[in-house]
């Protein structure tokens, strides 16, 4: 059986297999994740209405791709009071944001108690708004920083509001890649055991893969496949999140950056290989807009959300800054010929937008 059949019959990609998908054509490759993403949702592209928190860019670790955290390449150093956390919260929500979503840099001056604290207060002030909060690298930070167990980190987030984790800090699970982008920081089995007992514990994750930097494409599959292990084994995972390397203002010397086309096999690769994981993001801060509405054909069914102000990529390069309204977000995903659906943080269908558009006309760029 070659893998264009084996994929029509739903059949699990070994691999090598995995990686044979990158040596396909590409529309080849996108008509088979497409065909997968269409028996699962149809035309549905899903988004939210949230808001990013990044509370603080003071950072112990130095990592390599990073242009958010204070360093020589951004001497700009802050930290938010919990007040101004509220009200920021409080703002998104009046403007409808659904979700919150605060991670930032591993800030050793502050202690376990700003982090908690501010979760604290969002829940207790406004228990309707969804926090997704603390990758798994601020939790081994916090971990180690206060020398207490993963245990304890998670229970403290589920005690203080947190509703689910964000998939950040995953980037590239190869060590060896991992020591040099990113040394330091939690390893990738400290990760996977950090989503692992989140979902122990009945909560919901996401997963990223940071790509286009000194990974070769069998580290990408290799992640792929760590990821489906652990979806096996617990379920946890709402969504896969493919983040585009963003360029500007770090110290990763890469002198080819990935094409469109190669990132767009990466998202058409990740559904099909992915076949535990019910969502694929198509990160429109880390892609481009333009690029994540064309990943949407490529087996991506999800975009984030409204995002409203973002610190981290944007710092990188990224033109998410100043986030996008409701408005814009789905006219652009109706022009592109697909369903826009307001989702919450689980993926529960909220609105669904004007769907007279026919099956015939979508899907033509």
């Amino acid at each position: 059986m070659d893998i264009v059949e084996k994929v029509l019959e739903g059949g699990r990609m070994s691999r090598e297999e995995a990686l044979e998908l990158y040596d396909m054509d590409l529309f080849v490759l996108g008509e088979m994740a497409d065909g997968i993403r269409r028996r699962m949702y149809g035309k549905k592209s899903f988004f939210n209405i949230n808001r990013h928190i990044n509370p603080t860019n003071i950072c112990k670790d130095i990592c390599k791709f990073c242009a958010y955290s204070a360093s020589r390449k951004n001497p700009n150093r802050y930290t938010m009071s919990h007040e101004e956390i509220l009200s920021i919260a409080s703002s998104a929500y009046e403007r409808g944001a659904k979700e919150v979503h605060i991670v930032s840099a591993h800030n050793p001056n502050v202690g376990i108690e700003w982090y908690m604290g501010a979760f604290r207060k969002i829940k207790e002030t406004l228990p309707q708004l969804h926090i997704k909060a603390l990758t798994a690298a601020e939790i081994n930070f916090l971990a180690e920083s206060e020398n207490i167990g993963y245990d304890d980190v998670i229970d403290m987030m589920i005690e203080n509001g947190v509703d689910s984790m964000p998939g950040g800090g995953a980037e590239i699970f190869d060590e060896e890649v991992r020591d040099f982008i990113c040394k330091g920081k939690v390893s990738s089995q400290g990760w996977l055991e950090i989503h692992r007992k989140w979902h122990e514990r009945g909560r919901m994750s996401n997963a990223t893969m940071l790509f286009g930097h000194i990974e070769r494409r069998e580290h990408r599959i290799d992640h792929m496949l760590r990821l489906r292990e652990l979806q096996d084994e617990t379920g946890g995972f709402n969504a896969f999140i493919p983040l585009v390397y963003q360029r500007e203002n770090n110290f990763l010397k890469v002198e080819e950056f990935p094409t469109a086309q190669e990132i767009l096999k990466t998202y058409a690769i990740s559904r099909i290989v992915l076949d535990n994981i019910p969502h694929i993001k198509a990160y429109w801060a880390t892609s481009t807009i333009g690029l994540a509405l064309l990943a949407q054909e490529f087996g991506a069914d999800d975009l984030d959300g409204t995002i409203e102000k973002e610190s981290i990529q944007s710092a990188a390069g990224a033109r998410s800054a100043s986030g996008m309204s409701v408005e814009e977000f789905s006219k652009l995903i109706k022009n592109s010929g697909f369903i826009p659906v307001e989702r919450d943080s689980l993926y529960n269908e909220l609105r669904v937008y004007d769907q007279s558009q026919s099956e015939d006309s979508i899907g033509n760029f």
